[in-house]
């Protein structure tokens, strides 16, 4: 009876292993909806996306910024802003910072199981642009893009380092970025955000070898 009970299960199919054993973790999402009285800002941010974007600052060359950031990082991003462009572009730019920080920070949860830190070094044309990102749950930042004109396109340059500490203070994390050298002045902004991205890409992977450990001795991100 065994001997048949055997024969009769051999061509039954048995459980799959790739399935319920190695479920894809859910894609990390977060939405924010800032409102002051300097900026209006509604946001959707997918860690796991496919680099698509929807974006309107009312500054063209920061939207471009923001679009190749998305595209580079593999994110998937949705953003508009409405600020009080007839008085400076400041509150713009760092609010967009902020919120996009906040985003990141929300999406990612405990961090639990992610690499925490990512650095890239990014070749822009002549230009050389490196990244680095630590989410420590500290705020710091150092950016130095070797920029000396007022304006690239229609964005005031020296809004870039806005940005990047609103960043880190929204995310609650180390950022550093820097044009190591170059000539085109779009060149330095652009290669420091795709380096950037490329960096806060790995430091936002999942690692297998770390499952679900929290990656800090203290136990708190």
């Amino acid at each position: 009876m065994a001997t048949k009970a055997i024969k009769k299960s051999a061509g039954v199919p048995g459980p799959s292993h790739s399935g319920t054993g190695d479920k894809t973790p859910p894609a990390r999402k977060a939405v924010i909806d800032r409102k002051t009285t300097e900026t209006r800002i509604d946001l959707a941010l997918t860690i796991e996306g496919q680099g698509r974007y929807k974006i309107s600052t009312g500054i063209r060359f920061f939207d471009h910024m923001l679009e190749l950031f998305t595209r580079h990082g593999a994110f998937d991003l949705e953003l508009k802003c409405d600020g009080d462009l007839d008085v400076d572009q400041h509150h713009t730019v760092e609010d967009v910072g902020i919120a996009l920080g906040e985003a990141f920070d929300r999406a990612l949860g405990d961090k639990r199981g992610i690499l925490r830190a990512g650095y890239f070094l990014m070749p822009m044309d002549e230009t050389l642009a490196i990244a680095a990102v630590d989410l420590s749950g500290r705020a710091a930042f150092a950016v130095d893009t070797k920029v000396r004109t007022r304006l690239v396109g229609d964005l005031q340059t020296e809004l870039v380092t806005d940005f990047f500490e609103g960043f880190a203070r929204g995310a609650r994390a180390n950022v550093h970025v820097k044009t190591m050298y170059g000539r085109s002045n779009h060149h330095k902004i652009e290669g420091i955000f795709k380096a950037f991205a490329r960096a806060l890409r790995v430091a936002c992977s999942r690692d297998k070898q770390l499952g679900e450990m929290l990656p800090s001795t203290k136990g708190l991100l």
